[in-house]
């Protein structure tokens, strides 16, 4: 009878990472960059952007990783979602780089090509939305509606209690009806 494994915890990952075990530190980014990509893409708006904070988040964990402290009762996943939400705001503050070429692709002439024309519009649209929100209630947004933390989790992150991430989350949801009532959608619906 062959015994299945179970896959390595994220601390047992970590521990390995800052013994200098390149493997450990490839599967803790196989595991978490997507939602951190993910949780980046929504807090900026900006692909390129999202792309280069989830690199320096992986890259502060590879440095990091001897000073963890997991006994100290925080998760990994709240550590690296915090420092995430951090270069995030710190990458807002910056003036923006301009990019070179600032023109649309045409719409795709196959048959699914409008389809994918509406769904990056208002993609667009969901992200100009978020952008007008306060950065807390951005990224309690961010964190609870990407379906990867509960709201337990998410709390943690930002470091507030259960009842303020709730009330941060009543508030966002509020400002992105009111944005898109603002651009003439009546009915938000299920956008996020």
């Amino acid at each position: 009878m062959n015994e299945m494994t179970a896959p390595p915890s994220d601390q047992d990952l970590l521990q390995a990472t800052a013994q200098g075990d390149r493997w450990a530190f490839a599967a803790l980014m196989e595991r978490h960059t997507p939602f951190a990509l993910a949780l980046a893409m929504r807090m900026l708006g900006n692909a390129d952007d999202a792309e280069e904070v989830a690199q320096e988040a992986f890259l502060r964990v590879w440095r990091k990783a001897p000073d963890w402290d997991g006994d100290g009762g925080a998760r990994f996943t709240t550590w690296l979602y915090r420092v995430v939400i951090n270069l995030c705001t710190d990458r807002k503050r910056r003036k923006p780089i301009v990019a070179m070429d600032d023109i649309d692709e045409p719409p795709d002439p196959g048959p699914d090509g409008l389809e994918r024309l509406a769904q990056g519009q208002m993609q667009k649209l969901v992200s100009q939305a978020l952008n007008h929100l306060p950065e807390r209630q951005r990224a309690a947004i961010a964190l609870c509606h990407l379906g990867e933390t509960t709201n337990a989790q998410a709390a943690e992150t930002l470091g507030i209690s259960v009842s303020a991430l709730e009330s941060l989350l009543v508030r966002g949801r509020r400002g992105l009806r009111d944005y898109l009532s603002r651009q003439g959608f009546a009915a938000s619906g299920d956008l996020l």
